[in-house]
């Protein structure tokens, strides 16, 4: 399973002993801004937001709605003194930015991918486990009620022989030849992007729900827009993968930043001998069953959800949660576990953060090597 108990960490965190979390947000923008919203809706005190200079300070302050603004991360957390951090900057800085907010004492959450590099990210999950704090990464695709059900399902053995597995993330924002971003520089995304930014998570989501990790896989990756901007471009715009899990399951995925018209499609489906179960992600309130002597598409209802899918089923049938619920509830889990309560089922770690770093290794190494089989570290 993808998922790590962190008893051992919350074990030394008293209970209700942050009552009500005070957090604070480095970076402002998208992400930020979604992390702040589901801090609010949680109940945290945004005391602080960290910018690269006096005036982004300002700006970061404003755009996530913190008491202050701070041009210096460390003055951040002497000064501020928050519970939890959580780190929305660009990829290079997580490592740094999470190892110091570790230091300081605090609970981190830190976007994916939790380092650009394994080693890294190996050092990250060990200094949470070590220092006994609560660090996750927001896997949030994991917190749709269909994905659980769609986890649940599969437990209960419902597909009977599991065949294959099949899908892929597509998105379109840098199909066109003038679209650009931070993460095509690999100085600052790292050597991986299609594949770290949302490869991870559709990897994340893969073993979630099969409750078994991918073995070996082996990758082909093109680039094809070759220059943005200025610029030549050396990150990768797809990936195809071919992958084996741990009991033999064979699979397919395709990760791809440039499909025309595919704004942020996570799909996956399991096919069985029995039946098969499809996930959608641009569809979120439909889990697809299909059967040899027909198909059902599930709707979200709390009267015939499992109780796994139950507790993140928050609004009555009909009335739809989306993306924003999903971070919402993972938000809401993780400060659980900040409070010293149980940890929730399925929440996602720096140890599921190394996992993506370890994975997105393997994915470069094979496509290096034209497609060549190879194994993830365990």
């Amino acid at each position: 399973m993808a998922v790590t108990d962190l008893s051992a960490e919350a074990s030394s965190i008293t209970p209700s002993a942050v009552p009500r979390p005070r957090v604070a947000v480095v970076g402002s923008g998208f992400m930020g801004r979604v992390h702040a919203e589901a801090a609010r809706r949680a109940g945290a005190e945004i005391v602080g937001a960290v910018g690269s200079s006096a005036e982004r300070a300002a700006g970061a302050a404003e755009a996530v709605g913190a008491a202050q603004g701070y041009s210096d991360l460390h003055a951040m957390l002497t000064d501020a003194a928050p519970d939890v951090v959580h780190v929305c900057t660009p990829n290079a800085v997580h490592a740094a930015a999470a190892e110091a907010a570790l230091a300081a004492g605090a609970h981190v959450i830190c976007e994916k991918p939790l380092a650009t590099s394994a080693g890294d990210a190996a050092r990250l999950a060990a200094a949470a486990l070590d220092g006994g704090r609560v660090a996750t990464v927001p896997f949030v695709y994991r917190f749709h009620p269909m994905a659980r059900e769609m986890r649940a399902r599969i437990a209960a053995g419902e597909p009977g022989a599991v065949s294959v597995v099949h899908g892929g993330y597509l998105q379109d924002w840098l199909s066109r030849p003038e679209d650009d971003n931070w993460r095509v520089n690999a100085a600052v995304g790292g050597l991986s992007r299609a594949f770290a930014d949302i490869g991870s998570h559709w990897c994340d989501f893969l073993e979630f729900v099969l409750g078994e990790r991918i073995l070996a896989l082996s990758a082909q990756s093109a680039t094809v827009r070759e220059r943005r901007g200025d610029a030549a471009v050396s990150t990768e715009d797809l990936v195809t993968l071919h992958l084996r899990t741990t009991s033999g399951v064979l699979g397919t995925g395709v990760v791809c930043q440039v499909a025309a018209g595919r704004k942020n499609r996570l799909h996956l489906e399991v096919s069985g001998t029995d039946a098969s179960l499809g996930f959608d992600q641009e569809l979120p309130e439909q889990l697809w069953v299909g059967r040899r002597d027909g198909s059902t598409l599930l709707v979200r209802d709390p009267e015939t959800l499992s109780p796994q899918a139950l507790r993140y089923s928050r609004l009555p049938a009909g009335h739809a949660q989306g993306y924003q619920d999903c971070f919402d509830a993972f938000i809401a889990d993780t400060y659980a576990a900040v409070r010293g309560e149980p940890v929730p089922d399925g929440l996602p770690t720096f140890a599921d953060g190394l996992r993506a770093a370890r994975l997105t290794e393997a994915v470069l190494t094979s496509a290096a090597a034209g497609g060549q089989w190879t194994e993830v570290p365990a």
